[in-house]
């Protein structure tokens, strides 16, 4: 497989440094070299899962930020990040990969579910919670992620929930997503393709235990 260059590293750290257009003007061979060599690892991780998974979609974020409604102004991500989004309305959650010296990361979920997806996911661990905390402690699943991300709750229970629920801890959640960092003695060492592919393997039970759910009701009935 293709690897991280290290002057990908080298690139985002000097950004982050000079976050400016003239020396982003300056350095732009430099940043499309290295954005050449980042796709084709991608492409890469894309056909890995596409032998066990359908990916319809690989999306490369922009490394220009969004400043219109941030105090920050500097015009530059100093991180490339990269999502791959499965095919079907039967193949539900998604992959991301997040390149930042010192702070590079898979992850894999459902960061932004919609209102009737989060109330059935909700609705779900209130019936019957113990398939997804199988899930959850899994022990390979539990080395590499610990558990759900819990940055995103409500403080107490939400709207129709009781905070008395025994799984209130899995209720409380906005988003259902893990994270498993990578040091950058990871990112850049050979095999690094393959640690990324396995962590994103590891998701596939909890992505068919949510895409079950989010395609049945509570009866198992399909809405497809």
């Amino acid at each position: 497989m293709n690897r991280i260059p290290k002057t990908c590293f080298d690139f985002l750290k000097a950004l982050k440094r000079n976050n400016n257009k003239d020396w982003m003007d300056a350095n732009r061979a430099e940043y499309k070299r290295n954005e050449a060599a980042l796709k084709a690892f991608y492409q890469d991780i894309t056909d890995g899962l596409n032998t066990n998974d359908v990916i319809e979609r690989t999306k490369v974020f922009r490394i220009n930020r969004d400043i219109r409604f941030s105090k920050d102004k500097t015009p530059y991500n100093v991180h490339r990040s990269v999502s791959f989004s499965r095919e079907g309305a039967h193949r539900r959650g998604g992959y991301y990969l997040r390149i930042e010296p010192g702070a590079s990361a898979m992850a894999g979920g459902f960061w932004g579910p919609e209102p009737a997806d989060l109330l059935r996911i909700r609705k779900e661990f209130e019936f019957d919670a113990e398939p997804i905390r199988k899930i959850l402690a899994e022990p390979k699943f539990k080395e590499a992620f610990g558990g759900l991300n819990t940055e995103y709750q409500v403080k107490t229970a939400p709207k129709g929930f009781s905070k008395d629920d025994p799984n209130i801890d899995l209720i409380k959640n906005k988003a259902f997503f893990v994270v498993h960092p990578f040091t950058d003695k990871e990112v850049l060492a050979p095999d690094f393709g393959e640690n990324v592919l396995y962590h994103f393997e590891l998701l596939r039970p909890y992505f068919d235990y949510m895409s079950e759910v989010l395609t049945t009701d509570l009866n198992g009935e399909s809405l497809l």
